[in-house]
């Protein structure tokens, strides 16, 4: 399929594509004879999976840094990626797991800060802890 379908398939645009290519998102697709970039079902699963990974707020460095191994994080995969054991020094054991751990905590960290914000919120209205 060319780009246009490709894009639309995934829920983007042709532009995006250009894009995760350029940045080393996505591996150049293969070509037609005129010179067309040609995507499959196999590019537009791993369109999709780069989208949600970025909608999930990894950055597109993070997930440049494991780009190779994205078919682990597409729901065709078996098994479905968990987060790999730690390396004896205490570092995450690969670059994906590494991206996930520090935006785990970087969310952990504003859910404690919106926590601490709404209870300082809640306590200067004088509703205490209202839900």
């Amino acid at each position: 399929m060319r780009i246009g379908d490709a894009a639309a398939a995934a829920g983007t645009t042709p532009r995006a594509l250009r894009f995760y290519e350029e940045r080393g998102l996505l591996p150049p697709p293969a070509r037609s004879t005129s010179g067309q970039r040609v995507y499959d079902l196999t590019d537009v699963i791993r369109i999709r999976a780069v989208r949600e990974l970025l909608g999930l707020g990894l950055t597109i460095e993070d997930v440049r840094g494991f780009a190779s191994r994205l078919d682990l994080f597409t729901e065709t995969a078996k098994p479905r990626c968990s987060p790999a054991p730690a390396a004896p020094d205490g570092s995450a054991a690969s670059p994906a797991s590494a991206a996930v751990a520090r935006r785990l905590a970087a969310l952990d960290a504003e859910i404690d800060r919106l926590t601490r914000l709404r209870d300082r919120l809640a306590h200067a209205a004088g509703g205490g802890s209202a839900q």
